[in-house]
């Protein structure tokens, strides 16, 4: 999983860093709000921590474009801003949750893994969208009930574009983190694995956006499979 830390406070950001690394979460750490941007459209993320009061901008900007590109992606806001109309403002721009500084880190890691399992669609153990349920304690893959069998490389693909329902996984990432070693120059391996997996959970699930990469929508889309 996969963590966006914006936060310009040396000490702080250091600290949930280390908090959150020690939870085995990859944390990409960033001080301005420029920098934020340029990640989040260069690398895929599961969640953002963002503070408000940034060097070069007001946070609340980086989470109104979020929602303006109808993007998904769970924010959590860390702020010292602690009046009942700052912390009804930043909900209102589209956060998900709101956590006042100082705070503890055990409160902040309870926040972040709810907000992962909500953001995921995590019924305990499982994932489930529209019908297709992957269970990680036992690997087991069912759409609708129907179990499927799934190879090794077939069930990494899967659960890594579940696990970032409705944001594209590009297929440098998708070769580099799902299929290391497989992929040589001018490989179809990731187009034969997609097409094995399309094949085994049906239609509709999995929509290639052309020239960039994978998606799975969290809610059916016309034609939503593509080539």
């Amino acid at each position: 999983m996969k963590v966006l830390l914006v936060e310009d406070d040396l000490d702080l950001g250091n600290g949930v860093r280390i908090a959150l690394s020690g939870q085995d979460m990859e944390v990409v750490w960033v001080r301005r709000l420029a920098d934020a941007l340029h990640m989040l459209e260069s690398t895929p993320c599961d969640l953002v921590l963002l503070d408000l009061g940034l060097p070069d901008g007001d946070g609340l900007a980086l989470l109104r474009r979020l929602r303006r590109d109808r993007q998904t992606l769970p924010v959590l806001i860390l702020t010292a801003r602690d009046a009942l109309e700052d912390r009804v403002h930043g909900l209102d721009s589209g956060a998900d949750d709101y956590l006042i500084k100082p705070f503890a880190l055990a409160e902040l890691l309870s926040r972040v893994r709810a907000l992962v399992r909500r953001s995921y669609g995590f019924d305990g153990d499982a994932i489930e969208v529209r019908g297709l349920v992957l269970h990680e304690p036992t690997r087991r893959v069912s759409v609708r009930g129907s179990p499927i069998e799934l190879s090794r490389s077939e069930y990494e693909l899967l659960g890594a574009l579940l696990k970032r329902v409705g944001r594209v996984i590009t297929r440098h990432v998708l070769e580099e983190q799902v299929l290391p070693g497989q992929i040589g120059s001018e490989s179809n391996v990731l187009d034969v694995h997609m097409s094995n997996l399309r094949r085994k959970i049906g239609e509709g699930y999995i929509r290639t956006v052309r020239g960039v990469g994978y998606v799975i929508d969290p809610v059916a889309r016309d034609k939503a499979a593509g080539p």
